[in-house]
């Protein structure tokens, strides 16, 4: 996994912090032109006969590696390179001994850049010492003031001090401000319109909004004279007309007597909150501020009728105006202008105490807070152009994606920063934007335009061989006279073999170009799409609208539709584009991505087969290790079983008895028998990975001891004549019994039989009879 795609966005080109794998992301190509439009590693090949006959000249199109993988010649390849002309570049200034000091170089630079191409110039600042510096004291004399208005007038001398301290070409202006003179801001009375303050306070002047009171000066007592002759005004509410004074002092240069080459401050000195553009509606002033001067007799005119400026109006200003502001206010509202000072680039806020005897050091301690920080912005950028800063110094502060900061600057320091500029797409004109430090005159003005065009240099001539004569070279492929078409002119318009030609526009014998664009020379031309973009491919199969969407934009907008897929951008991935790059999900404690048995994505796992989620760490149905490993653990340990003769080839990939630098995931205990009938104990640790472990056989083998050649031969002898004994025995049973069934068989038949009892007429009984005289019958 690219460790790099987090950074793609901000460095992409030659000098950026890591290397981009080279993709060319083709939709379109129907010319070397398109290519260039197609990504800023799309190159293209002219070499002639690079393509085969009937192939899409869009293969023209791909990355360097991929056209020389083809055997494009290196020399025959087309790629636009970026270029940066430096126009303008005086030296740095050493101190303020001229007119025009110079604290930012180069001045001037011309970029050509290739669309998503980016390139890197470095930029130098250095603060001259004794700068001029511009100081308008901008006061509010609502009668809450009262005793910071008297103070402030005995502070001229210190202020004076305070800016010789800083520079010896320092200016000091005053003015003033309360609020709208309407209601409800104001009481309307005539009377105190003319003494809005209490009966009992003789020194008080009408209502206003905001009064200029004195321009710029390095005249002490010029400064001092006008400020003695202010006194209090007063109001109705809390919040005062503080962001009109300040529009107008920013927007009036030359009624304030800003100079052009100067540090510009507006020191705000307040005790309340302020009013915001839509508050005038209260008053019924619904006219939007429009941010001009509207300046009479040293009043602001257009009070009443003009609503308040909005925060983001007054900092678009004072930034155009190189105005930086110190609010120097009390405790009370200390949150409130930190808040603000948020929102208003290169600003202050200092803590006034009670009768503002302070103020002088707070504005010498946010000038030098202002003077040490240097923030280089841009104004305006043309469309999709983008800046990145990175600020090479000895404390880089933290900033915006569209600023770079250094801190603790000194005044002679000489700093500078890296400046990445990208282009996102082709610019018909050139366009130009400015970079400065902010708060500082000097600027860095950067003229820009697009490098998207093809510079082939391609014979003149119309009837170049390679188009059978019949058109003209143009980066490689054919352009054809009128009246032949094909890739290489070969087909007439009137060609007869139409049939043949219009068959090799089918898609397995389908619609003759999907019916989404005509078949001419046997090659599909692609219509348009209803929003304007070409279906392409062979037969015009693809259109790059239909891809799945992630917050309803098509690829999530963070990717390119091509034929029906989403190609993401670096830093995204998922079927829409929907998930920023990142493996943190699917981190396991060990510190690998799913126990390396699935791949991580859309910061989750999806495990291989068997293995579940979250982190694939458990298998469901895997079998036992115990039983599968025995047969490596054999031939490894001991040298014997079915692997004995391959078992580095067949076991190491899988087992490994070494000692690994990593934690096992889990680990097993097994007793098991080998092919030679031993027992084997063993422990089993499953490393990362889908089928690793390492092993350690706990003990020597346990086997049977081997068998007596005695007692098996004369176990066998008896063995055979008990078997004799037994077959014998066998036999006789079975004849006995059918011996038995025989006799059986006869005694039933011989109960069944009837004989007959008739004398033998032939047969006589014996006549003679003897007897023997001497038995007595006894």
């Amino acid at each position: 996994m690219d460790l790099c795609l987090p950074l793609l966005l901000l460095l992409m080109g030659t000098n950026g912090l890591c290397q981009q794998e080279e993709v060319c992301s083709k939709s379109v190509i129907n010319s070397c032109r398109d290519c260039m439009r197609s990504g800023p590693y799309c190159v293209w090949c002219k070499q002639l006969n690079f393509t085969k006959p009937g192939e899409q000249e869009a293969v023209r199109c791909d990355t360097r590696a991929k056209l020389i993988g083809r055997s494009c010649e290196e020399d025959e390849i087309i790629s636009p390179k970026n270029s940066l002309t430096i126009v303008k570049e005086d030296p740095l200034s050493l101190s303020f001994i001229q007119q025009e000091p110079v604290q930012l170089r180069p001045q001037k630079i011309s970029l050509r850049l290739r669309p998503g191409l980016s390139t890197t110039f470095n930029v130098f600042f250095k603060r001259v010492q004794g700068y001029p510096v511009d100081l308008y004291y901008l006061m509010d004399l609502s009668y809450s003031m009262k005793d910071d208005l008297e103070n402030v007038k005995e502070l001229g001398k210190d202020l004076f001090a305070a800016l010789k301290s800083i520079t010896e070409h320092g200016q000091i202006g005053f003015g003033a401000f309360v609020d709208k003179t309407v209601l409800p801001y104001t009481n309307t009375n005539e009377k105190k319109l003319q003494r809005p303050c209490d009966e009992a306070d003789q020194q008080c002047q009408a209502a206003f909004g905001y009064r200029h009171v004195l321009s710029m000066t390095n005249s002490e007592l010029e400064f001092k004279r006008k400020v003695t002759e202010q006194s209090i005004s007063g109001n109705l509410d809390s919040p005062e007309g503080s962001l009109d004074a300040m529009m107008q002092a920013a927007v009036c240069g030359d009624k304030i007597g800003w100079r052009n080459s100067s540090t510009r401050l507006i020191v705000l000195t307040t005790d309340a909150g302020f009013h915001m553009a839509g508050d005038g509606k209260l008053a019924g002033i619904l006219e939007p501020n429009d941010e001009h001067c509207h300046m009479q007799n040293n009043l602001y005119t257009k009070s009443t009728e003009m609503d308040y400026p909005s925060v983001g109006q007054l900092a678009m200003q004072l930034a155009k105006n190189n105005i930086q502001p110190i609010f120097a206010v009390t405790e009370n509202v200390e949150i409130v202008y930190k808040q603000l000072q948020q929102m208003i680039p290169n600003s202050e806020v200092g803590v006034l105490s009670k009768n503002s005897d302070n103020v002088v050091r707070l504005i010498q301690e946010a000038y030098h807070k202002l003077s040490s920080k240097v923030t280089l912005t841009h104004g305006n950028l043309p469309p999709n152009v983008s800046v990145v800063y990175t600020p090479k110094c000895a404390y880089a502060g933290s900033a915006m994606a569209s600023e770079g900061v250094c801190d603790k600057v000194v005044a002679g320091e000489e700093i500078y920063f890296e400046v990445t500029v990208t282009v996102a797409s082709c610019m018909k004109n050139t366009a130009s934007f400015t970079i400065r430090p902010q708060g500082i005159k000097d600027t860095l003005t950067v003229t820009l335009s697009t490098n998207c065009e093809c510079e082939c240099e391609d014979p003149e001539k119309s009837d170049h061989p390679h188009c059978k004569g019949k058109g003209r070279v143009s980066c490689g492929i054919c352009s054809c006279n009128e009246g032949f078409v094909g890739q290489f002119c070969e087909c007439s318009i009137g060609n007869k073999d139409e049939h043949s030609l219009r068959a090799s526009c089918r898609r397995q014998n389908g619609t003759e170009c999907e019916g989404q664009g005509d078949c001419v020379c046997g090659r599909c031309q692609c219509h348009t799409t209803e929003s304007g973009s070409s279906y392409h491919g062979d037969f015009c199969e693809c259109d790059d609208e239909h891809c799945e969407k992630s917050h309803n934009k098509l690829c999530g907008g963070n990717g390119k539709c091509n034929c029906g897929k989403c190609e993401c951008f670096p830093g995204f991935e998922g079927s829409a584009c929907q998930c920023r790059t990142s493996s943190e999900g699917c981190r396991t404690p060990n510190n690998t991505v799913c126990y390396g048995r699935g791949t991580c994505k859309c910061d989750q796992c999806e495990c291989n087969e068997g293995y579940q989620r979250p982190k694939c760490h458990e298998c469901l149905g895997c079998p036992d290790p115990c039983q599968t490993k025995l047969n490596c653990i054999e031939c490894l340990g001991f040298g014997s079983g079915p692997f004995k003769k391959n078992c580095t080839v067949a076991c190491t990939t899988s087992i490994t008895y070494e000692m690994v630098d990593q934690f096992p995931i889990a680990s097993k205990q097994c007793h098991q028998k080998d092919t030679e009938g031993c027992w084997i104990t063993f422990k089993l640790e499953q490393l990362v990975g889908e089928d690793y472990y390492k092993a350690e056989i706990l003990k020597e083998r346990d086997c049977p001891e081997p068998p007596s050649v005695t007692a098996i031969i004369g176990g066998s002898i008896a063995s055979v004549a008990l078997i004799g004994i037994v077959l014998l025995m066998l036999i006789k049973l079975l004849l006995y019994m059918k011996d038995l069934k025989e006799y059986r068989k006869f005694e039933n038949e011989k109960k069944k039989s009837k004989w007959a009892e008739a004398d033998n007429p032939l047969f006589k009984n014996a006549t003679t009879t003897v007897a023997n005289p001497t038995f007595t019958g006894e």
